[in-house]
């Protein structure tokens, strides 16, 4: 195949190399496995650098979903287990998958199965708005997790993407309006 893509025809090798040398360029087997192989005169530095540049594209597109872990104990206390659950909805509102994992320690373990049931279910019920149980709960060894992934995927770009551009800053307000009653006068007596 020539530089433009038309087909030159079965020509012999030498031939082949004498064509590119003519034209400045190199000679590219493109199809080695077919009979006969298929050259193509082009230039390969430019080649190589076109296709990494379709790669990186590639990688720019693609979207990257980790595995973020939360930790809770089953004593863990209703005010704590409730800032874990807003992590955990901004990791799923973030389009990461949550592993919550409950851990036991010395006889936490002989109620484990209770205990932690009810904690990774009322957190698992919390959430059932943004995430679904992708993983049901199970034991291994003295931790028990479950693993939750987000309803609709929110896509994060692999290289970080672009920087957040700051909103433009807002016309400064007017004096707010008085809504109130005027305060009452103290009376001397």
């Amino acid at each position: 195949m020539g530089p433009e893509g038309e087909q030159l025809g079965v020509v012999n090798t030498s031939e082949a190399l004498q064509r590119a040398r003519a034209q400045d360029l190199d000679l590219v087997e493109v199809a080695p496995m077919a009979a006969p192989p298929v050259c193509r005169i082009m230039d390969f530095g430019k080649f190589k650098y076109i296709t990494s540049k379709r790669e990186q594209e590639a990688r720019k597109k693609q979207t990257v979903i980790q595995v973020k872990e939360i930790k809770v104990r089953p004593k863990t206390e209703e005010h704590d287990l409730n800032t874990k659950l807003k992590h955990i909805r901004r990791f799923l509102e973030e389009g990461d998958k949550v592993k919550v994992t409950v851990r036991f320690r010395g006889r936490e373990l002989a109620y484990a199965s209770q205990s932690g049931f009810e904690v990774l279910k009322h957190i698992v019920e919390s959430i059932a708005d943004v995430a679904k149980v992708e993983s049901a709960p199970k034991m291994e060894g003295k931790t028990m997790m479950a693993i939750v992934s987000p309803t609709m995927h929110k896509k994060k770009p692999v290289g970080g993407g672009e920087k957040p551009v700051a909103p433009p800053p807002a016309a400064p307000k007017a004096a707010p309006q008085a809504t109130t009653a005027p305060p009452a006068q103290k009376q001397e007596g």
